[in-house]
């Protein structure tokens, strides 16, 4: 296996290198060039080619290799394959907006969550992401963004071509690997100078993993994975409801908020069924629905997102109408509730909210 030279301290990479019988300064050539994500060793052209060539041999930049690149139609999305060296895969989409650049990583390859609307959870959970994985994702997004096809932001800014959000809401439940998720949003902020307030870590309701980013104590953003009103229609879905109930989870989120002074962010995917005539029929997402969300939430100092399904091929669930969307959003407003449409990006390449998978391969 070779190795991972973003891994290393500063002393094992200055050993690494003399010890191919280069002098000291080229592990700090090496460890800017890895700062920058560089996916290989041929873009360090401040390197002499005969090192270059004998890196490629031995080692590799980062502990992620992009394996497929997919580009949106429309030029504001970007997914990424990646695969570790485990040869486990995973995605991270970079999504280009008006408000910034922000990267949806991936916590872990697989999930074990178990969502009956999800493509992330369907291979299962096969293990937690290491803090330099995590990060890796990000690396990757900011290469692409100063290097890559497709430079220009959606609001048409030449300029910025730095990641600017970062929501961990890939595959994977992140407070079942919290203290990773932690360490990587310690460095981004550090290395990378990201605010804690344009940091959204989300979750299906994992209580004792609130309560630690409560008692870790930075005024990041929260995001619950809500997707019904009442405990009988979420069981349906979330099997996680089983062990965590709404009242539960959201004492714990609301506890969050008030710690840190910051908006709750409820995510609520709209979820239709067929019935045996073809006909989509509402399945979450009906008036009455609608009505008991406001009631669970009146109060609070929340935002729904209201996240029309995404298809997911496995899955036996389909989009409700456009006129139940608005429908369902009309009532929340009415009962006072802030509320708006997620406007999905990437769906053309498979990286909108709950379509993030695994991996291709077959096993």
């Amino acid at each position: 296996m070779k190795t991972v030279l973003f891994s290393l301290s500063d002393a094992e990479l200055q050993k690494f290198v003399m010890d191919l019988g280069e002098p000291r300064f080229r592990a700090a050539q090496i460890r800017d060039w890895l700062n920058c994500g560089a996916p290989d060793f041929a873009h360090m052209k401040n390197l002499p080619e005969s090192l270059r060539t004998q890196l490629d041999a031995i080692a590799q930049t980062l502990p992620v290799k992009i394996v497929k690149k997919l580009q949106s139609a429309d030029g504001e999305t970007t997914k990424f394959l990646l695969e570790l060296n485990d040869c486990e895969q995973i995605e991270c989409v970079l999504m280009r907006t008006t408000y910034g650049n922000s990267v949806c990583v991936s916590s872990q390859a697989g999930c074990a969550m178990g969502c009956k609307f999800c493509a992330s959870t369907l291979l299962g959970l096969k293990r937690n992401l290491t803090v330099d994985e995590i990060y890796s994702q990000i690396l990757v997004a900011q290469w692409e963004l100063r290097h890559g096809d497709v430079k220009i932001r959606a609001n048409g800014d030449a300029n910025n071509n730095d990641v600017s959000h970062i929501v961990v809401m890939g595959t994977g439940e992140p407070l079942q690997n919290t203290e990773n998720v932690i360490g990587f949003l310690e460095r981004a902020n550090r290395d990378m100078n990201i605010s804690w307030r344009r940091m959204t870590v989300s979750t299906c309701g994992i209580v004792p993993g609130i309560y630690d980013l409560i008692k870790w104590g930075r005024p990041i953003n929260l995001a619950i994975s809500l997707h019904a009103p009442t405990d009988a229609l979420r069981s349906t879905i979330m099997p996680i409801n089983n062990k965590y109930k709404i009242t539960e989870v959201l004492a714990a989120a609301d506890e969050f908020t008030k710690t840190h002074n910051r908006q709750l962010m409820i995510e609520y995917i709209l979820l239709g069924k067929r019935d045996d005539n073809g006909e989509t029929v509402l399945y979450n997402c009906t008036p009455e629905y609608a009505e008991q969300l406001s009631k669970l939430l009146a109060g609070k100092n929340a935002m729904v997102n209201l996240i029309p399904w995404n298809a997911v091929d496995e899955r036996d669930f389909a989009s409700p109408s456009g006129n139940a969307v608005h429908r369902f959003q009309d009532i929340l407003i009415k009962n006072g509730i802030h509320t708006r449409i997620r406007r999905e990006r990437g769906t053309d390449i498979g990286s909108a909210c709950g379509q993030l998978r695994l991996n291709n391969k077959k096993d």
